[in-house]
Formats: structure tokens, sequence, C-alpha cells
């Protein structure tokens, strides 16, 4: 079941979701979602300098970090790959699982908000990452605090047997900004 403006702003009073900060609630929280915004900080990958990401084995500075400030823009080229984040620091019940869908204005740019594994798992927190690509043909400009994304909540059935937040080696609980990958530790 997809929740309802209803039922999000009845658990966002209760506590049960965490969307902070939520600069304009009547603007951002959707029929059927909750609008997020871009956040300020972006990695970009070291394409000159780095040969090759091995899966396997933990592969730190391949990407840095790059802040821009609120008023400026951050142009995204044809066929760039970035990572981003949304400004908006959430936390899942462990009853809801999230979905991260781009909105269909930046998409009709050829701007994909959210490239893969979407989904927000139950007892989830932190500052939600961003996989962003420029798949057009004409560079666009995105600008920290634009809303890119819509966060769908879906209640479950039961309650999991073990939430994100209780999971052992939950690789990117509570993280606070951009992390580089950490599949190595899958392996």
């Amino acid at each position: 079941m997809i929740l309802s403006d209803r039922d999000i702003k009845k658990l966002l009073k209760e506590g049960k979701i965490k969307i902070e900060p939520m600069e304009n609630p009547d603007v951002q929280i959707q029929p059927s979602g909750i609008d997020l915004r871009l956040g300020n900080e972006f990695r970009l990958f070291k394409t000159s300098s780095t040969p090759i990401i091995d899966t396997k084995v933990q592969t730190d500075g391949y990407t840095e970090v790059v802040r821009i400030e609120d008023d400026k823009q951050f142009i995204i080229h044809p066929g760039e790959f970035v990572l981003g984040t949304t400004k908006e620091y959430i936390k899942m019940a462990d009853n809801l699982m999230g979905v991260v869908d781009g909105r269909s204005s930046l998409g009709r740019l050829g701007i994909i908000v959210h490239s893969t594994s979407a989904g927000i798992n139950p007892g989830w927190e932190g500052i939600f990452t961003l996989e962003i690509s420029n798949v057009g043909k004409i560079p666009v400009a995105l600008y920290p605090g634009m809303r890119v994304c819509k966060l769908v909540f879906h209640e479950l059935t039961s309650l999991p047997e073990k939430p994100y937040n209780l999971k052992e080696g939950a690789k990117y609980q509570k993280q606070k900004g951009l992390e580089e990958s950490k599949i190595f530790k899958d392996l």
C-alpha cells in the first residue's frame, strides 16, 4: 500500500517518519509522496587518475567532493555521472520502505536523478545519495535546494525480522553526507 499525503502528514507529526529540514511542506508533500531537494555536495569521478575500480578491493580517493553554494549552479554535462545528496535527513519507520523517483520535469531534460537502487529499507536513516546522470544532448544546470525527486512510502504487510538499523554491517546507516561505494565489504 502506498501512503497518501494524509497518512504522510500523520506519520510526520507522530515522528514515525523524519524528513528534516522540510523547507515548504505545502509544496513538498505531494498526493503520494514527499519531494526532496538537491543538496550542496557532489562527488565527481577522477577518470584521469583512476585506472580501475576493483569491486573486491577497497579503493579510496577515486572521487572528489565538490561543494556548491545555494545560489550557484552545478552543471552536469551529457554522458556525465555524479553522486549528489538530498538536503533532507530521512528516517524510516520499521514498518515502511521508501522508493525514490525522479521528477518528470528533469527527466524531460535528460536528467536521471537516481540510476539504481531507489529503495530505502525499513529502519534506514541518513542523508540519501542520488546517482545523477545526464543522458541528454545538452548540459543542464542544477541548483542546490531545487526539488529533484519524490520519496514514496510503502507500508509493509508485517514488521521485518531485522530492519536496516539492526542489520549487522549496514554500510550506509546514518550517513551524514556523500560516501564512496562500500561494495568491497560484500566480497
